[in-house]
């Protein structure tokens, strides 16, 4: 334990409810993970403070969100790790005025709407909060169920969208400790990545700008894009989503399938005999046995194919020198 650290949140932070040994797989949609040495949910007051105090004693400082494609290993996180949850979770929606003209505000050429939110909220819970403002361009994202701010950092997409088509703005909290507002030309998003991940910036908060539409058509968008996902994929098990980035010229899954990998089991992990492209927990999974199937995974495909697959799932954490 560090006491310096801990002494110090006590007393300059008494309301922020800083956990020990928290179990990571409480808060990993894979339900897989050792303990975090520590872990908070700190708002958006406390954030900026909690963080100088962790760098103050030389501990790490790791960040998550809905932890919606983390694969966190069984020994855990060593140091501090912060959950983007409730405290940053704020959804608002705003009419365009015409005129606004400061560079952060938007003008009546937006053509429409924009939606505010904290990095914190879930992504399904803001394209369902646009259809009921009936504002479309959204509708890709109702059933991609991570936060906010993981979405923006990898550019999350589905179904033909991607977060880069929406967004206006993203508030920041850069390595040293500065809050900043990145425009959309300045956020270089390519397939799941951005400035954001490369710079290692914190996302705070999002501007997302959206059109005007029919309230009854964007649910039916939504409805049939739900269940596409509830018929392809295992939803109904732990998992982190895709599991490995598409390849260029092919389907991950496909080829998974192809290899002969269907169902195939390491312990409690499994290739999806549902969707391929999805390694699920099907039950007592360890981190250990998702890597080993993973690797597995990475070697046949390369071997029937020529093809080496890239994982999309993130690893933190410790996992025996690997």
């Amino acid at each position: 334990m560090n006491q310096t650290f801990v002494k110090s949140v006590t007393e300059q932070l008494p309301q922020l409810g800083l956990l020990q040994d928290e179990p990571m797989k409480k808060h990993t949609t894979f339900r897989i993970g050792g303990p975090a040495d520590y872990y908070a949910e700190p708002d958006m007051s406390r954030i900026s403070k909690l963080i100088e105090m962790a760098k103050a004693c030389d501990m790490p400082v790791t960040v998550i969100g809905n932890g919606s494609n983390l694969l966190v290993g069984d020994k855990g996180i060593r140091g501090l790790v912060i959950g983007i949850g409730k405290g940053l979770s704020e959804i608002e929606v705003t009419e365009a005025v015409a005129q606004q003209s400061t560079a952060q505000d938007f003008t009546a050429q937006d053509n429409g709407h924009i939606i505010t939110a904290g990095a914190g909220a879930i992504l399904a819970a803001v394209a369902a909060k646009a259809a009921e403002a009936s504002l479309s361009g959204l509708e890709f994202a109702s059933g991609i169920p991570g936060s906010v701010g993981g979405a923006v950092v990898m550019n999350a997409g589905a179904y033909g969208g991607e977060m880069k088509d929406v967004l206006k703005e993203v508030q920041v909290l850069t390595r040293q400790g500065e809050i900043i507002t990145l425009q959309k030309e300045q956020l270089e998003m390519g397939y799941r990545t951005s400035i954001i991940k490369t710079a290692g910036y914190l996302v705070l908060e999002a501007v997302i700008s959206l059109k005007k539409g029919d309230e009854e058509k964007i649910r039916a968008v939504m409805k049939e894009l739900s269940e596409r996902r509830t018929e392809k994929q295992p939803l109904d098990y732990p998992s982190a989503g895709s599991t490995f980035k598409r390849p260029e010229g092919y389907f991950a899954g496909k080829l998974i399938m192809d290899s002969g990998l269907r169902g195939y089991r390491a312990g409690g992990a499994q290739v999806s005999e549902k969707h391929c492209g999805f390694v699920i927990n099907a039950g007592g999974a360890t981190a250990e046995d998702v890597r080993s199937l993973m690797d597995h995974v990475i070697r046949v495909v390369r071997e029937k194919y020529g093809v080496t697959l890239e994982p999309e799932v993130k690893f933190l954490g410790d996992f025996n020198g690997r």
